[in-house]
């Protein structure tokens, strides 16, 4: 049951006593089993559900599958305050949750809104993170599918992205680090294995109602331009091609993390003693001496474990080219205070403090 904005909520029927079950259910239900770090039995859950039919079915799901998994459920969800329907769309889910006996804990920006998309996504996680920790919550869980994980791999494809943009949306990542060293939060995504399809059929099917987001349709936005004009084409062309991407998307990340593990023996043979006040450093020589594509490789991992980092294909691409034997001592600025310095031995990270 879709609910059109600022319609009233229409009361559903009680939850019935005698547990649902479906193909949805028992193909959720195994790939938990395959996965147990992924929403690990017992555990607190926090559940971010914006209202629309993704994270709708994804509630759904969890509840019928409680009883198997004995999580416990808390919900929240953020309202953006861009649209001056956001806040009584926020009341109606929450009045639906009261009526199903579920806590659902809302936040809510100041008037107007994250300034971007960017900004609204780093809102929602600090919220989500801040939520977590005083719930005691160890895993916060969305309802992203593959055809989001699609959406995202074809924008990265388009833009010339390193293989570790076309991996993400991973099926499960750190948070936040947790206090003292502890576990940290996790940030779960169950239904990576379902398509939109799937989801809007799980909630006609389970009788939930959905609030649709108007932003959704305007195609000045790239993700909606994609989800309209190209993922429709792919699957008319090839039917499933939103999930068979979203699947190369997953062995894609499985891929990198195997790569890692070489790469971390490999930079270990590099390593430096640097410049004073180097927070990091790499024999120059050593590393110009492999492939090009190697050398890029390891810079890539380089800058990610020490700094947190990555370059893009093209500025990477460009930085080897520059490290090449014969080429003069330079640098290049890698952004947020921080710098990359070499002479004709040695490569160093330095940060810059500010003016």
């Amino acid at each position: 049951m879709i609910l059109p904005s600022g319609a009233p909520t229409t009361p559903l029927p009680s939850p019935q006593p005698s547990p649902r079950w479906s193909p949805d259910h028992l193909r959720l239900h195994r790939h938990l089993l395959r996965h147990p770090g992924l929403l690990p039995a017992g555990a607190q859950l926090l559940l971010a559900v914006s209202g629309g039919q993704d994270s709708m079915a994804m509630l759904g799901l969890l509840l019928d599958l409680r009883r198997l998994h004995h999580w416990s459920l808390l919900l929240w969800h953020g309202d953006h305050a861009w649209r001056v329907e956001s806040t009584r769309q926020a009341e109606q889910l929450e009045a639906w949750c009261l009526q199903q006996g579920l806590r659902l804990l809302v936040d809510r920006c100041t008037a107007g809104g994250p300034p971007s998309e960017a900004s609204a996504r780093s809102w929602r996680y600090h919220q989500l993170e801040a939520r977590a920790r005083a719930s005691g919550a160890s895993h916060v869980v969305t309802g992203h599918t593959a055809s989001d994980r699609a959406e995202t791999l074809l924008l990265h494809l388009a833009r010339g992205s390193h293989r570790r943009g076309l991996a993400s949306l991973r099926s499960q990542r750190p948070l936040a680090k947790g206090p003292d060293g502890s576990s940290p939060i996790q940030l779960s995504r169950p239904l990576l294995t379902f398509c939109r399809t799937d989801t809007a059929r799980l909630c006609h099917q389970l009788e939930l109602p959905v609030w649709e987001d108007p932003s959704n349709n305007e195609r000045r936005f790239s993700r909606n331009r994609v989800r309209a004009e190209v993922l429709p084409v792919l699957e008319a062309l090839h039917p499933g091609a939103a999930r068979r991407i979203g699947a190369q998307a997953e062995r894609l990340a499985s891929e990198l993390e195997c790569r890692a593990e070489v790469l971390d023996l490999a930079l270990q043979s590099l390593f430096s003693f640097g410049q004073p006040g180097a927070a990091a450093a790499l024999e120059r020589r050593g590393l110009v001496a492999l492939a090009p594509a190697n050398q890029g490789e390891l810079l890539h991992r380089w800058l990610e474990l020490h700094i947190h980092r990555v370059l893009a294909a093209r500025p990477l691409e460009q930085l080897v080219w520059r490290l090449q034997a014969g080429q003069p001592p330079g640098g290049a600025d890698l952004g947020a205070g921080w710098q990359l310095r070499w002479d004709q031995r040695t490569l160093w990270l330095q940060q810059v403090p500010p003016q």
